[in-house]
């Protein structure tokens, strides 16, 4: 995984009324943390971060003041009701060494077809992996070719990049291959006879 580079700001001011001027100038609140330092709180370049983070567990390489420090975006606060780069409120940094590991959360990738007249159903949809800070993947690959009705895999199953170590339990159910279930005829008829007219009772018509 490369590493974007990113020119910083040391923040001294703080509050709800100083983000907003902060994002109204393009800029992005952040708070660098980890290896027992005192938190760094920065100002981010919106545009910029914004090409960034729209890449799980993304590594910047950060300029603070000069200095150079790798991090890992460990979270990223957005506002639902905007967009693009202003819809990010806050972004949660942790500094990263080369050659240390990290635990992230990577999705699962599903290539290839099951059996004809099956569909597979996604449960756990990313795992939780140890990797090397600098090398971590975009996805793990889960092959579901001519896989048939009932069966399974579990995490302990899947072929995991090379020097990734599983970190979710080993027997946590990702996906299961079923035949979708169908609406019987008499299912339908039923249903047909539920939604018909209701034919009124002998009497009805000369009350209403």
């Amino acid at each position: 995984m490369s590493q974007d580079k990113l020119v910083t700001e040391i923040r001294s001011e703080f509050g709800k009324g100083a983000a907003r001027r902060l994002r109204a100038a393009g800029k992005i609140p952040a708070v660098l943390y980890g290896h027992g330092t005192d938190p760094k709180h920065l100002a981010l370049p919106a545009h910029d971060t914004f090409l960034l983070v729209r890449y799980a567990n993304a590594i910047i390489d950060l300029n603070i003041e000069g200095d150079s420090q790798l991090a890992l975006v460990k979270d990223v606060q957005r506002n639902p009701i905007m967009m693009g780069a202003d819809a990010i409120e806050h972004i949660d940094l942790i500094i990263v060494k080369r050659g240390e590991k990290v635990e992230v959360e990577v999705s699962v990738q599903l290539e290839g077809e099951s059996a004809p007249g099956t569909i597979n159903n996604l449960e756990t949809p990313s795992l939780l992996l140890e990797v090397d800070a600098l090398n971590i993947p975009e996805a793990v690959t889960v092959s579901i070719e001519g896989l048939e009705e009932g069966a399974s895999i579990v995490a302990g199953d899947i072929d995991l990049p090379k020097g990734a170590t599983l970190v979710t339990d080993p027997e946590q159910y990702i996906l299961g291959i079923i035949v979708p279930q169908l609406e019987t005829e008499s299912e339908a008829d039923g249903d047909a006879e539920a939604e018909g007219d209701i034919v009124p009772e002998e009497g009805d018509e000369e009350n209403e």
